[in-house]
């Protein structure tokens, strides 16, 4: 008989994965690496998330829900005006803390686009943001249950980090937020 799933085990090595993958990316992941990284084996890597892609969508569930945590945490007070709130949103996800899930958000867009069934939870992480962003910004919402709003405000946010976190050009972005702003008060 086989020794039973222990899931405290299973939390405590998703984390260290989580942190290991936010530090080295997805390309090229390998078990033996990752394992000896962790102090474990891939045997017990596989035994505790059942096979490799298992183990990566645990990893970005993992990140996914560490991000959105730390955001909401963070969003900068309601009383604030839009333009206020869409600057400290830009603040803190585009501290050079976050870059490593900045990256590890485009490495798995980049992938996803030629490998979707590697990702198949992608679409929902995207819409997973509409929630909170449609609360943040519901005073420049149309509709109570307006979707348009924050798939703007996410893709121009994700625009100006991939354009930041590609050219390192922190003035220009953090200017093209200030027009976009501007852009929110007409």
């Amino acid at each position: 008989m086989g020794r039973p799933p222990d899931p405290a085990r299973r939390e405590a090595t998703l984390a260290r994965a989580t942190d290991y993958v936010l530090a080295h990316g997805l390309a090229g992941l390998s078990l033996r690496p990752l394992a000896a990284a962790l102090d474990t084996s891939p045997r017990m890597l596989l035994y505790d998330f059942g096979s490799k892609q298992e183990l990566v969508s645990a990893v970005l569930a993992e990140a996914r829900r560490r991000g959105a945590t730390r955001l909401a945490e963070n969003l900068p007070p309601e009383a604030g005006s839009p333009e206020e709130r869409l600057r400290g949103i830009w603040a803190w996800i585009s501290a050079p803390e976050r870059a490593p899930y900045v990256r590890l958000i485009f490495e798995v867009h980049a992938d996803g686009l030629a490998h979707p069934e590697k990702y198949p939870d992608q679409a929902k992480a995207i819409t997973n943001w509409f929630d909170t962003l449609g609360a943040t910004f519901r005073d420049i919402a149309t509709t109570p249950d307006d979707t348009v709003t924050p798939t703007l405000v996410m893709a121009v946010i994700r625009g100006l980090l991939f354009d930041l976190t590609t050219t390192g050009d922190r003035h220009r972005t953090d200017r093209a937020l200030d027009r976009f702003c501007e852009l929110l008060r007409h």
